[in-house]
């Protein structure tokens, strides 16, 4: 649970239940007393502070998959180079797959340092209207595992969206973990007051990935957010499973290994093989997004 302290005991209710600080898990928890005055139940402030600072961000994107390793961080960088392709736009990546943050190298920032300033934490500039945020450029090492439970990832998730300076953006694109998990859960409470405009579920075709697919979509529609699908390989069984519940299948990518390949060197895909099938698929499903978000600004919200 997202709302339960580092320090808690094992079956602590969160901070936020009705229970919080009577049941009976709660005897001896050094946090008894305060959960049970009822302060934990306010609203966190910083949810307010997120909103006031990303009032100058246009749209926002939640990119997700149900299982690891299906392309979830390779769509959010091709997606980011692509609308920063036009250099009328300003558009920034976050990163908040703590345990595993791979954008810095595959957008070929690696190494590189967070700067701070009078307006927060500056994020890295890939190119001069691209820029990203990560955990990955706070580490001294690539190699350096962390390890952090919940209350902590969430404590760095409120601080890259409240204490970085992200400037007036069209785009911020959300890289997450897969799953369903701590992370996912901050990302939404600290952005409802403020409009995300939908998220993106990346999967390949086979039925052990759909299973965590579906997973995915009963989270998206708990927490109200707008739900398309996008697939890498073949994609039969995909499109059945968007059938079933009313989603948009965006695209299928073909497989091409010279994704992985540009990814491992820190480069674009869609600018190394312009020309390739997939880079064409990819840019069909930009287009789609881009034609989502503009009909949202023009009050049409009911298109995805």
């Amino acid at each position: 649970m997202a709302d339960v302290p580092d320090n808690a005991p094992e079956h602590c209710p969160g901070t936020t239940s009705e229970k919080a600080g009577t049941s009976a898990s709660c005897q001896g928890c050094p946090n008894q007393s305060l959960c049970a005055s009822g302060a934990t139940k306010t609203p966190d402030p910083a949810i307010a502070e997120i909103g006031e600072k990303l009032s100058s961000v246009k749209h926002k994107i939640l990119v997700l998959s149900g299982k690891g390793g299906v392309g979830k961080s390779t769509f959010s960088a091709h997606l980011a180079h692509a609308l920063a392709s036009d250099s009328t736009k300003e558009v920034a990546l976050l990163d908040i797959d703590i345990c595993g943050p791979s954008l810095p190298r595959i957008l070929g920032v690696e190494g590189e340092q967070v700067h701070q300033s009078g307006s927060g934490w500056s994020p890295v500039y890939v190119e001069d209207n691209l820029s990203v945020m990560s955990i990955g450029f706070l580490l001294s090492s690539p190699d350096d595992a962390v390890i952090w439970r919940g209350p902590k990832k969430n404590g760095m998730i409120k601080q890259f969206l409240r204490d970085v300076d992200w400037g007036e953006l069209d785009y911020l694109i959300v890289d997450t973990p897969p799953g369903t998990s701590d992370e996912h859960l901050s990302i939404v409470q600290y952005l409802s007051s403020t409009h995300v405009d939908g998220a993106v579920i990346i999967t390949t075709p086979q039925e052990v990935s759909l299973q965590d697919v579906r997973k995915e979509i009963g989270f998206c529609r708990m927490v109200k957010l707008k739900t398309t699908i996008f697939c890498t390989g073949s994609a039969l069984f995909t499109e059945k499973m968007c059938q079933d519940f009313n989603l948009t299948l965006l695209g299928k990518v073909p497989l091409d290994p010279r994704i992985g390949q540009s990814c491992d060197e820190g480069k674009s895909f869609l600018s190394e093989v312009p020309d390739s099938p997939a880079a064409d698929v990819y840019r069909t499903i930009v287009h789609s997004i881009q034609e989502y978000c503009s009909k949202r600004v023009t009050g049409d919200q009911d298109t995805c």
